[in-house]
Protein backbone atom coordinates (compact mmCIF):
# COMPACT_ATOMS: atom_id res chain seq x y z
CA UNK A 1 0.00 0.00 0.00
CA UNK A 2 1.34 3.40 -1.57
CA UNK A 3 1.85 5.42 2.11
CA UNK A 4 1.95 9.29 1.02
CA UNK A 5 0.99 12.22 3.24
CA UNK A 6 -0.68 14.81 0.70
CA UNK A 7 1.09 15.98 -2.14
CA UNK A 8 0.74 19.24 -3.55
CA UNK A 9 -0.62 19.12 -6.85
CA UNK A 10 2.01 20.89 -9.72
CA UNK A 11 -0.25 24.34 -10.35
CA UNK A 12 0.08 24.93 -6.50
CA UNK A 13 4.06 24.64 -6.41
CA UNK A 14 4.23 28.57 -5.78
CA UNK A 15 7.10 28.60 -8.14
CA UNK A 16 5.93 31.61 -10.32
CA UNK A 17 6.13 29.87 -14.00
CA UNK A 18 3.28 29.19 -16.13
CA UNK A 19 0.59 26.24 -15.44
CA UNK A 20 -1.06 26.54 -18.23
CA UNK A 21 1.52 24.77 -19.98
CA UNK A 22 4.24 21.85 -19.68
CA UNK A 23 6.67 22.57 -17.07
CA UNK A 24 9.85 22.77 -18.81
CA UNK A 25 13.59 22.36 -16.93
CA UNK A 26 16.71 23.17 -19.43
CA UNK A 27 20.04 23.54 -19.38
CA UNK A 28 23.31 21.79 -19.72
CA UNK A 29 24.22 18.45 -18.74
CA UNK A 30 26.96 19.86 -16.08
CA UNK A 31 28.39 23.28 -15.18
CA UNK A 32 31.51 23.57 -17.07
CA UNK A 33 32.23 27.40 -16.15
CA UNK A 34 30.22 30.30 -14.85
CA UNK A 35 30.53 31.21 -18.26
CA UNK A 36 29.27 28.70 -20.11
CA UNK A 37 25.82 28.33 -17.81
CA UNK A 38 25.18 31.91 -18.18
CA UNK A 39 25.32 32.14 -21.78
CA UNK A 40 23.57 28.91 -22.21
CA UNK A 41 20.75 30.42 -19.58
CA UNK A 42 20.84 33.64 -21.65
CA UNK A 43 19.29 31.86 -24.61
CA UNK A 44 17.02 29.91 -22.61
CA UNK A 45 14.86 32.62 -20.91
CA UNK A 46 14.98 34.79 -24.48
CA UNK A 47 13.07 31.60 -25.80
CA UNK A 48 10.75 31.48 -22.81
CA UNK A 49 12.29 29.09 -20.91
CA UNK A 50 11.52 29.57 -17.13
CA UNK A 51 13.75 27.19 -14.99
CA UNK A 52 17.51 26.04 -15.16
CA UNK A 53 18.97 22.98 -14.71
CA UNK A 54 22.60 22.33 -14.41
CA UNK A 55 24.63 19.07 -12.65
CA UNK A 56 26.81 20.05 -10.46
CA UNK A 57 28.39 16.56 -9.27
CA UNK A 58 27.85 14.07 -11.92
CA UNK A 59 28.10 10.00 -10.76
CA UNK A 60 29.91 8.61 -13.61
CA UNK A 61 29.71 5.02 -14.42
CA UNK A 62 33.31 4.52 -14.78
CA UNK A 63 36.41 6.59 -13.04
CA UNK A 64 38.45 8.98 -14.55
CA UNK A 65 35.63 10.80 -16.23
CA UNK A 66 34.89 14.47 -16.05
CA UNK A 67 32.34 14.09 -12.65
CA UNK A 68 31.18 17.54 -12.54
CA UNK A 69 33.21 20.84 -11.28
CA UNK A 70 31.81 20.45 -7.85
CA UNK A 71 30.53 22.54 -5.36
CA UNK A 72 32.11 25.72 -6.68
CA UNK A 73 29.70 25.54 -9.37
CA UNK A 74 26.87 26.48 -6.76
CA UNK A 75 27.75 30.39 -6.71
CA UNK A 76 27.39 30.05 -11.18
CA UNK A 77 23.88 28.95 -10.38
CA UNK A 78 23.39 31.89 -8.27
CA UNK A 79 24.79 34.04 -10.69
CA UNK A 80 22.51 33.07 -13.59
CA UNK A 81 19.27 33.06 -11.20
CA UNK A 82 20.55 37.00 -10.77
CA UNK A 83 21.33 37.75 -14.17
CA UNK A 84 18.23 36.26 -15.71
CA UNK A 85 15.54 36.24 -13.38
CA UNK A 86 15.73 32.12 -13.99
CA UNK A 87 15.09 29.31 -11.07
CA UNK A 88 17.78 27.50 -10.97
CA UNK A 89 17.81 23.41 -10.20
CA UNK A 90 20.47 20.62 -9.41
CA UNK A 91 20.77 17.29 -8.84
CA UNK A 92 21.69 15.88 -5.12
CA UNK A 93 23.15 12.64 -4.70
CA UNK A 94 23.97 12.62 -0.76
CA UNK A 95 23.41 15.03 2.15
CA UNK A 96 26.83 16.73 1.77
CA UNK A 97 25.48 17.80 -1.47
CA UNK A 98 22.46 18.66 -0.28
CA UNK A 99 23.80 20.55 2.92
CA UNK A 100 26.35 22.53 -0.19
CA UNK A 101 22.69 23.13 -2.21
CA UNK A 102 20.98 24.49 0.50
CA UNK A 103 23.48 27.04 1.67
CA UNK A 104 22.99 28.68 -1.88
CA UNK A 105 19.75 30.11 -3.79
CA UNK A 106 18.76 26.98 -5.26
CA UNK A 107 14.91 26.49 -6.05
CA UNK A 108 14.25 23.01 -6.86
CA UNK A 109 16.60 19.65 -6.54
CA UNK A 110 15.87 16.33 -8.42
CA UNK A 111 17.44 13.05 -6.65
CA UNK A 112 19.48 11.11 -9.55
CA UNK A 113 18.54 7.05 -10.65
CA UNK A 114 21.51 6.05 -8.82
CA UNK A 115 20.54 7.65 -5.37
CA UNK A 116 16.67 6.89 -6.06
CA UNK A 117 18.11 2.41 -6.32
CA UNK A 118 19.59 3.18 -2.41
CA UNK A 119 16.66 3.10 0.20
CA UNK A 120 19.66 4.62 2.94
CA UNK A 121 20.96 6.93 0.72
CA UNK A 122 16.98 8.51 0.37
CA UNK A 123 16.43 8.31 4.10
CA UNK A 124 19.25 10.15 4.85
CA UNK A 125 18.43 12.91 2.29
CA UNK A 126 15.04 12.89 3.77
CA UNK A 127 16.00 13.39 7.27
CA UNK A 128 18.09 16.35 6.17
CA UNK A 129 15.68 17.74 4.26
CA UNK A 130 12.73 17.63 7.06
CA UNK A 131 11.45 20.92 7.90
CA UNK A 132 12.65 21.97 4.54
CA UNK A 133 10.30 23.66 2.01
CA UNK A 134 12.19 23.27 -1.46
CA UNK A 135 10.89 20.99 -4.63
CA UNK A 136 12.14 17.56 -5.04
CA UNK A 137 11.71 15.53 -8.08
CA UNK A 138 13.22 11.77 -7.80
CA UNK A 139 14.29 10.39 -10.97
CA UNK A 140 13.17 7.04 -11.68
CA UNK A 141 15.91 3.92 -10.16
CA UNK A 142 18.13 2.73 -12.99
CA UNK A 143 16.44 -0.63 -12.82
CA UNK A 144 12.73 -1.04 -13.87
CA UNK A 145 11.59 -1.02 -10.03
CA UNK A 146 8.42 0.48 -9.56
CA UNK A 147 8.15 -0.43 -5.55
CA UNK A 148 11.85 1.19 -5.10
CA UNK A 149 11.02 4.33 -7.07
CA UNK A 150 7.73 4.65 -4.78
CA UNK A 151 9.50 3.68 -1.75
CA UNK A 152 11.67 7.39 -2.45
CA UNK A 153 8.75 9.37 -2.67
CA UNK A 154 7.11 7.96 0.39
CA UNK A 155 10.52 8.70 2.73
CA UNK A 156 10.52 12.31 1.33
CA UNK A 157 6.76 12.21 2.27
CA UNK A 158 6.78 11.13 5.25
CA UNK A 159 9.55 14.11 6.06
CA UNK A 160 7.23 16.55 5.35
CA UNK A 161 8.08 17.60 2.13
CA UNK A 162 4.93 18.51 -0.03
CA UNK A 163 6.25 19.49 -3.13
CA UNK A 164 6.90 16.06 -4.70
CA UNK A 165 7.47 15.22 -8.15
CA UNK A 166 8.79 12.43 -10.35
CA UNK A 167 10.93 11.87 -13.31
CA UNK A 168 10.77 9.56 -15.91
CA UNK A 169 14.54 9.35 -17.52
CA UNK A 170 13.79 5.80 -18.81
CA UNK A 171 15.97 2.33 -17.56
CA UNK A 172 18.68 0.68 -17.74
CA UNK A 173 18.82 -2.85 -20.42
CA UNK A 174 20.49 -5.11 -21.29
CA UNK A 175 21.08 -6.26 -25.24
CA UNK A 176 19.90 -3.44 -28.31
CA UNK A 177 18.55 -0.60 -28.76
CA UNK A 178 17.71 2.69 -30.13
CA UNK A 179 17.20 4.16 -26.90
CA UNK A 180 20.26 4.77 -24.22
CA UNK A 181 17.52 3.89 -21.47
CA UNK A 182 14.57 1.62 -22.18
CA UNK A 183 11.49 3.99 -22.03
CA UNK A 184 9.46 1.16 -20.47
CA UNK A 185 5.85 4.06 -20.39
CA UNK A 186 3.83 1.25 -19.03
CA UNK A 187 6.01 2.35 -14.91
CA UNK A 188 5.12 5.74 -15.36
CA UNK A 189 1.65 5.16 -16.07
CA UNK A 190 1.11 2.84 -13.02
CA UNK A 191 3.27 5.50 -10.74
CA UNK A 192 0.66 8.14 -12.05
CA UNK A 193 -2.29 5.72 -10.96
CA UNK A 194 -1.08 4.38 -7.62
CA UNK A 195 -0.24 8.13 -6.81
CA UNK A 196 -2.41 10.36 -8.57
CA UNK A 197 -1.80 13.95 -7.81
CA UNK A 198 2.14 13.19 -8.37
CA UNK A 199 3.60 15.43 -10.96
CA UNK A 200 5.73 13.27 -13.71
CA UNK A 201 7.99 14.64 -15.88
CA UNK A 202 9.66 13.10 -18.42
CA UNK A 203 13.53 13.51 -19.34
CA UNK A 204 14.09 12.45 -23.12
CA UNK A 205 17.62 13.38 -23.42
CA UNK A 206 18.47 10.27 -20.77
CA UNK A 207 16.01 7.85 -22.30
CA UNK A 208 17.24 8.65 -26.10
CA UNK A 209 20.91 9.50 -25.35
CA UNK A 210 20.48 10.99 -28.84
CA UNK A 211 19.68 14.76 -29.58
CA UNK A 212 17.93 13.34 -33.18
CA UNK A 213 15.30 11.00 -31.25
CA UNK A 214 14.23 13.66 -28.17
CA UNK A 215 11.45 15.62 -29.97
CA UNK A 216 9.78 11.65 -30.65
CA UNK A 217 10.00 10.71 -26.43
CA UNK A 218 8.77 14.04 -25.44
CA UNK A 219 6.26 13.75 -28.10
CA UNK A 220 5.16 10.54 -26.62
CA UNK A 221 5.38 11.85 -22.82
CA UNK A 222 3.04 14.79 -23.71
CA UNK A 223 0.60 12.46 -25.27
CA UNK A 224 0.57 10.56 -22.02
CA UNK A 225 -0.27 13.75 -20.56
CA UNK A 226 3.33 14.27 -18.81
CA UNK A 227 3.28 17.48 -16.78
CA UNK A 228 6.29 18.33 -18.19
CA UNK A 229 9.98 18.01 -19.69
CA UNK A 230 13.72 18.28 -18.16
CA UNK A 231 15.65 18.66 -21.22
CA UNK A 232 19.43 18.97 -21.70
CA UNK A 233 20.92 21.84 -23.42
CA UNK A 234 24.09 23.45 -24.04
CA UNK A 235 25.30 26.87 -25.91
CA UNK A 236 27.78 24.84 -27.45
CA UNK A 237 27.52 20.67 -27.37
CA UNK A 238 30.15 19.55 -29.81
CA UNK A 239 32.95 20.91 -26.85
CA UNK A 240 30.41 19.88 -24.21
CA UNK A 241 32.12 17.61 -21.44
CA UNK A 242 29.48 15.03 -20.76
CA UNK A 243 26.72 13.47 -22.98
CA UNK A 244 27.52 15.74 -25.68
CA UNK A 245 25.59 13.71 -28.42
CA UNK A 246 22.13 13.99 -26.09
CA UNK A 247 22.32 18.30 -25.78
CA UNK A 248 20.39 20.67 -28.05
CA UNK A 249 21.82 24.52 -28.18
CA UNK A 250 18.90 26.44 -26.86
CA UNK A 251 17.67 27.31 -30.19
CA UNK A 252 17.62 23.94 -31.29
CA UNK A 253 15.40 23.04 -27.76
CA UNK A 254 13.55 25.92 -28.26
CA UNK A 255 11.79 25.11 -31.91
CA UNK A 256 11.20 21.95 -30.56
CA UNK A 257 9.16 22.79 -27.58
CA UNK A 258 7.24 25.25 -30.03
CA UNK A 259 6.59 22.11 -32.47
CA UNK A 260 5.31 20.00 -29.72
CA UNK A 261 1.81 19.09 -29.65
CA UNK A 262 -0.33 19.77 -27.05
CA UNK A 263 -3.77 17.63 -26.61
CA UNK A 264 -6.60 18.43 -24.18
CA UNK A 265 -7.58 15.65 -21.39
CA UNK A 266 -11.15 15.72 -22.11
CA UNK A 267 -13.44 16.90 -24.81
CA UNK A 268 -17.18 18.59 -24.87
CA UNK A 269 -17.90 17.51 -28.11
CA UNK A 270 -21.21 15.65 -27.72
CA UNK A 271 -20.16 13.49 -30.68
CA UNK A 272 -16.76 12.44 -29.78
CA UNK A 273 -17.85 11.33 -26.88
CA UNK A 274 -20.43 9.31 -28.33
CA UNK A 275 -18.05 7.83 -31.18
CA UNK A 276 -15.16 6.87 -28.19
CA UNK A 277 -17.91 5.42 -26.08
CA UNK A 278 -18.91 3.17 -28.63
CA UNK A 279 -15.43 2.58 -29.68
CA UNK A 280 -14.62 1.10 -25.38
CA UNK A 281 -17.51 -0.74 -25.79
CA UNK A 282 -16.20 -2.97 -28.28
CA UNK A 283 -12.70 -3.00 -26.66
CA UNK A 284 -14.90 -4.22 -23.76
CA UNK A 285 -16.75 -7.13 -25.67
CA UNK A 286 -13.47 -8.12 -27.46
CA UNK A 287 -11.55 -8.41 -23.82
CA UNK A 288 -14.60 -10.27 -22.50
CA UNK A 289 -13.78 -12.77 -25.21
CA UNK A 290 -9.93 -12.81 -25.05
CA UNK A 291 -10.71 -14.01 -21.20
CA UNK A 292 -12.98 -17.27 -22.79
CA UNK A 293 -10.27 -17.95 -24.94
CA UNK A 294 -7.64 -17.25 -22.31
CA UNK A 295 -9.52 -19.79 -19.97
CA UNK A 296 -10.17 -22.62 -22.67
CA UNK A 297 -6.31 -22.72 -23.88
CA UNK A 298 -5.03 -22.98 -19.64
CA UNK A 299 -7.78 -25.88 -19.25
CA UNK A 300 -5.95 -27.43 -22.07
CA UNK A 301 -2.92 -26.76 -20.58
CA UNK A 302 -3.74 -28.43 -17.15
CA UNK A 303 -4.08 -31.22 -19.68
CA UNK A 304 -1.53 -31.38 -21.25
CA UNK A 305 0.05 -31.11 -17.75
CA UNK A 306 -1.80 -34.05 -16.23
CA UNK A 307 -1.11 -36.64 -19.23
CA UNK A 308 2.94 -35.34 -18.67
CA UNK A 309 2.80 -36.60 -15.25
CA UNK A 310 1.57 -39.48 -16.11
CA UNK A 311 4.08 -40.31 -18.28
CA UNK A 312 6.94 -38.96 -16.06
CA UNK A 313 7.54 -36.13 -19.00
CA UNK A 314 9.15 -32.69 -17.78
CA UNK A 315 7.43 -29.63 -18.01
CA UNK A 316 9.43 -27.38 -20.37
CA UNK A 317 9.59 -28.66 -23.64
CA UNK A 318 12.13 -26.21 -25.21
CA UNK A 319 11.48 -26.67 -29.07
CA UNK A 320 8.00 -26.85 -28.90
CA UNK A 321 8.21 -23.49 -26.95
CA UNK A 322 10.27 -21.83 -29.49
CA UNK A 323 8.10 -23.08 -32.42
CA UNK A 324 4.83 -21.41 -30.68
CA UNK A 325 6.68 -18.07 -30.17
CA UNK A 326 8.28 -18.09 -33.42
CA UNK A 327 5.20 -18.48 -35.14
CA UNK A 328 3.60 -15.91 -33.08
CA UNK A 329 5.39 -13.26 -33.93
CA UNK A 330 5.52 -14.17 -37.82
CA UNK A 331 1.65 -13.98 -37.45
CA UNK A 332 1.46 -11.00 -35.31
CA UNK A 333 4.10 -8.64 -37.44
CA UNK A 334 1.42 -9.81 -40.46
CA UNK A 335 -0.99 -8.43 -38.32
CA UNK A 336 0.73 -5.31 -37.58
CA UNK A 337 1.75 -6.22 -34.06
CA UNK A 338 5.21 -5.53 -33.07
CA UNK A 339 7.31 -8.22 -32.14
CA UNK A 340 7.78 -7.13 -28.60
CA UNK A 341 3.98 -7.03 -28.11
CA UNK A 342 3.49 -10.69 -29.14
CA UNK A 343 6.54 -11.57 -27.43
CA UNK A 344 5.49 -10.52 -24.17
CA UNK A 345 2.31 -11.77 -24.67
CA UNK A 346 3.15 -15.12 -25.31
CA UNK A 347 5.91 -15.23 -22.93
CA UNK A 348 3.17 -14.13 -19.91
CA UNK A 349 1.07 -16.90 -21.41
CA UNK A 350 3.74 -19.98 -21.10
CA UNK A 351 4.76 -18.44 -17.56
CA UNK A 352 1.04 -19.41 -16.73
CA UNK A 353 0.65 -22.56 -18.32
CA UNK A 354 3.98 -23.59 -16.21
CA UNK A 355 2.54 -22.55 -13.35
CA UNK A 356 -0.77 -24.52 -13.63
CA UNK A 357 1.75 -27.59 -14.98
CA UNK A 358 3.58 -27.08 -11.91
CA UNK A 359 0.67 -27.51 -9.15
CA UNK A 360 -0.19 -30.20 -11.08
CA UNK A 361 3.09 -32.26 -11.15
CA UNK A 362 3.51 -31.91 -7.69
CA UNK A 363 0.16 -32.50 -5.77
Amino acid sequence: MVKINKITPLDKWNLGVSSKKPLIIAGPCSAESEEQILNTAIELQRGGIEIFRAGIWKPRTRPNCFEGVGAIGLPWLETVKKETGLLVSTEVANVKHLEQVLKHDIDLIWIGARTTANPFAIQEIADALEGCDIPVFVKNPVNPDIELWIGAIERLSQAGIKRIGAIHRGFSSYGNSKFRNIPQWQIPIELRQRIKELPILCDPSHITGNKNLIHEVSQAAMDLNFNGLIIESHINPKKALSDAQQQLTPFELIHLIDSLILRDIISSDTEFKTVLNELRHQIDVLDDKLFDILEERIKIAEQIGHYKKNNNITILQSDRWNSILENAIIKGNSKNLSEDFISKIFKAIHQESINKQTNIMNK
